[in-house]
């Protein structure tokens, strides 16, 4: 009885430090389709449902982005500037960078912030330009 009730509770722990492990990471995924397809049914950027935000550094920007992109803040920047993005905390933001490895550290910020609805766009501008999706200059 004792052997089980150890073991019952190891399980339980291990689940624990399961649990904690996967829920470290609290921002979503969404592909460049996913993105597209939200991008299209909306009609217009302004009803479009999120925040689109380029976290590449300006000079990234000015090169080019995704249409419809709301604002750019430097990765870097996000928890200082997050405030500009003018979203509620159960507002949807979707992130993107170069390749996903900065939004991703940008979406997690904002989840840690407080943001419960953050995605990150996995393989960002690359995989958005590989699938032949267009770009546009932002407007000076």
């Amino acid at each position: 009885m004792k052997l089980s009730m150890i073991a019952t509770l190891g399980c339980l722990l291990a689940g624990l430090v399961l649990c904690d492990v996967a829920g470290s990471y609290h921002s979503y995924l969404l592909t460049v389709q996913q993105l597209q397809v939200n991008l299209s049914k909306a009609g217009s950027t302004s009803k479009k449902g999120f925040i689109l935000v380029d976290v590449r550094s300006p000079e990234e920007h000015q090169a080019g982005m995704i249409p419809g992109t709301d604002l750019n803040i430097d990765f870097r920047e996000i928890q200082a500037r997050h405030r500009e993005i003018g979203a509620q905390l159960d507002e949807h933001i979707v992130v993107y960078c170069q390749s996903g490895r900065r939004s991703n550290i940008a979406a997690e910020t904002l989840a840690d912030l407080g943001y419960r609805h953050v995605y990150n766009v996995s393989g960002s501008m690359n995989a958005w330009l590989e699938a032949g999706y267009p770009v546009e200059r932002p407007r000076r």
